[in-house]
């Protein structure tokens, strides 16, 4: 078995975002005086199987629809490529990603005893999400919600909540950004592979609104993220610390200049790379906004 080749199969670049949502939600639990360093790495374990399952399981769906077979790959979209290649087996990549599910359940279920029954609701979305996705959820129409919610506020606060044992309001306005951000990440990825994914009859908004309104709605998004913070740090819900995830704004605007110009392959890429940056670095930053007003609170 070459494990290097099932390690690049679980697109490990990607997995960083897992990382940023852990330090997130922890941080956030910190903050209001909780933390578990257990459970803190055990609930990132935990998401780390979810995003590695989400991840394999897209590869092996985009397969067997054909999309991986017409997409363009880029450094950002386009599937890990081992498939089309013969690299791996379907079978063997569809069971690899199974085996990542159900390896995060019992820590799920450990979490729902220690904690309470509160954290169901979050792990069941979570994993409709998770199985989902990729076979029916990109075909409703704005699937985008779906790795939003799933891969971004839910887990931020997943994390806040194994250490609390409770949500608040504060904490539930806090993750809000994350699901902007990782809701734009994956519709700017989308941009390239909008005609192959219409042979798989996917509605992506890149699809259903073209090209300009899905530019749209991730410029909308992403002022959103920024808005969202300043308002919540002038109510009083986060603390004024969280501001310098405004530092990621340039990084932010070549985002918002590729998904108005995705004509522009270049440009289009570019904005890519850099909306990486900016959902990446805006959630540890948001992280470290939180660390520092609990030093010095």
């Amino acid at each position: 078995m070459n494990l290097k080749l099932w390690f690049l199969e679980t697109r490990p670049a990607f997995l960083l975002l897992s990382v940023v949502l852990a330090f997130l939600g922890t941080c956030i639990a910190w903050y209001d005086g909780a933390f578990h360093l257990g459970h803190a790495i055990l609930a990132f374990i935990g998401l780390l199987l979810c995003h590695v399952s989400v991840n394999v399981l897209n590869d092996y769906y985009d397969f067997k629809s054909g999309i991986d077979l017409k997409t363009k790959r880029t450094p950002f979209s386009g599937g890990s490529g081992f498939l089309p290649a013969t690299a791996l087996k379907p079978r063997q990549v569809f069971w690899f990603g199974m085996i990542c599910f159900f390896l995060a359940v019992p820590i799920g279920i450990y979490f729902v005893l220690v904690k309470g029954w509160m954290l169901l609701p979050l792990l069941a979305v979570g994993a409709i999400c998770i199985l989902l996705y990729t076979p029916l959820i990109t075909k409703w129409g704005w699937p985008e919600w779906s790795p939003g919610i799933g891969l971004g506020t839910l887990p931020v606060l997943g994390a806040y909540f194994v250490q609390t044992g409770t949500y608040t309001l504060p904490a539930v306005i806090a993750s809000i950004p994350s699901g902007f951000l990782v809701h734009n990440l994956l519709l700017l990825n989308e941009f390239p592979d909008a005609e192959a994914d219409k042979t798989a009859n996917r509605k992506t908004l890149p699809i259903t609104m073209g090209p300009t309104g899905a530019g749209i709605v991730y410029t909308a998004l992403t002022i959103g993220v920024y808005v969202w913070t300043i308002g919540a740090v002038i109510a009083g819900l986060m603390p004024p610390f969280t501001l310098i995830a405004l530092l990621t704004l340039p990084f932010s605007v070549k985002g918002i200049q590729g998904a108005l110009n995705s004509q522009n392959i270049g440009k289009l890429q570019a904005g890519m790379a850099n909306n990486v940056l900016t959902v990446l670095l805006a959630q540890l930053l948001l992280g470290i906004g939180y660390l520092l007003a609990g030093f010095f609170q």
